[in-house]
C-alpha cells in the first residue's frame, strides 16, 4: 500500500476538513483531527500538521494539496527511508487485559532487507499466532534485537500513579531503543522508527528526567511497518515475547488466559478470581480495564 505525506498549516488543515466532510469516519487514531476515506485512498489529519495519504491513490491525492513549487519537490528523486540500516520498535499487549506490556527493537542493516522480507516478515497483526512462533525465533536469530517486558504488577503500580499509558509506552520504547544502541555499538543506525502511538514532541516530553534518552534520527510514524521491514521485525518479536509471557502466566495461574479484552475475558478473570481470590488479577491483569469490575460482577453472581 503506497503512503504519502505532506505538511499542512492549520488553515489548510481546516480547508481539507471542509472538502473531505463527507468522507470523515467517527475512528480517530491517537493524535489525529480527522480520518478521511475516499476510492483508493485513506486521508488521516495529524494536529502536528501531518497529513498521512494511504492508499493505491494516495500520490494522485496528495498532489492535490501541494504548491506548484513542493509538487516539483515531490517528484524529485528522494533517499529511501525503507533501504536504509534502521531501528525499528513497537509493542504488544497494551490492549490485552491479561498479559504484559512488550516492547521490541529491532535493527536490520541495509544489506539484510532482502533476506529478512523473503522470511515473510511483515506487520505481525496479518499474521497468526502460529506463524508468529515459526518466523521469530529464525528472524531473531538473524538481526540484533532488544526486548523490554512490563509485568501487570509493575503496570498496575504505574497506572495507579497517575501514569497515562502513552507515557508507560515511552518509556518502554525508549529503554528497548537505547539498550540495542549500546549493543550495537560503534555501529549507528541511519535512522530509528517508532510505530507511532503518541506524536513525536509529545513522545520526547514525556521522557524529560531520563538519564539516557536517544534522541539523534528518531522518527514517528503511523503504520510504520509499512515506512521500514524493521519496524515489522520487531512488531514479530514483540508479539511472539508476549505469547511466551501469556503461556508462563497461563501455567502459573492453572488456566489459559485469553487474549484481548472482550466478554472471554471476563468470564475468565471471574474464574480466576473464583479460583485464587481477587489479589490473583494484580499477578497477571491490567486492573483499570473495565474488564475487572465486570469479572467481580459476573463472580458475585456465580
Amino acid at each position: 500500500m503506497a503512503n504519502h505525506v505532506i505538511a499542512a498549516s492549520a488553515a489548510l488543515l481546516e480547508q481539507m476538513r471542509n472538502h473531505y466532510a463527507s468522507d470523515i469516519t467517527e475512528h480517530l487514531p491517537a493524535g489525529a483531527l480527522f480520518v478521511a476515506k475516499r476510492p483508493g485512498c485513506t486521508i488521516t489529519a495529524y494536529r502536528s500538521g501531518k497529513v498521512l495519504f494511504q492508499g493505491k491513490a494516495a500520490e494522485q491525492e496528495a498532489a492535490k494539496w501541494l504548491e506548484p513549487s513542493e509538487q516539483k519537490k515531490a517528484a524529485a528523486p528522494q533517499p529511501r527511508l525503507s533501504a536504509a540500516s534502521a531501528i525499528g520498535s513497537d509493542e504488544v499487549g497494551t490492549g490485552d487485559y491479561f498479559g504484559p506490556v512488550v516492547v521490541a527493537a529491532a535493527y536490520v542493516a541495509k544489506e539484510q532487507i532482502e533476506t529478512i522480507v523473503a522470511m515473510g516478515v511483515k506487520d505481525s497483526k496479518q499474521l497468526t499466532d502460529e506463524a508468529i512462533r515459526r518466523i521469530a525465533p529464525v528472524l531473531m536469530n538473524h538481526i540484533a534485537h532488544q526486548t523490554v517486558i512490563l509485568a501487570n504488577q509493575k503496570y498496575n503500580d504505574w497506572q495507579r500513579s497517575g501514569m497515562p499509558q502513552t507515557k508507560i509506552k515511552a518509556l518502554l520504547h525508549n529503554k528497548a531503543i537505547a539498550m540495542l544502541m549500546e549493543r550495537l555499538s560503534p555501529i549507528k543506525p541511519e535512522a530509528i522508527i517508532i510505530d507511532q502511538f503518541i506524536e513525536r514532541d509529545l513522545y520526547f516530553r514525556y521522557l524529560e528526567g531520563e538519564t539516557n534518552i536517544v534522541r539523534d534520527r528518531v522518527y514517528c510514524y503511523p503504520k510504520a511497518e509499512t515506512v521500514h521491514i524493521a519496524v515489522a521485525a520487531a512488531s514479530i518479536i514483540a508479539r511472539y515475547v508476549f505469547l511466551q509471557e501469556m503461556e508462563r502466566l497461563s501455567q502459573k495461574v492453572g488456566m489459559t488466559l485469553p487474549k484481548g479484552a472482550g466478554a472471554q475475558v471476563d468470564q475468565a478473570a471471574a474464574k480466576l478470581m473464583q479460583m485464587h481470590g481477587p489479589a490473583i488479577l494484580e499477578l497477571c491483569g491490567k486492573l483499570h480495564f473495565a474488564n475487572t469490575k465486570k469479572a467481580v460482577q459476573i463472580a458475585k453472581q456465580q
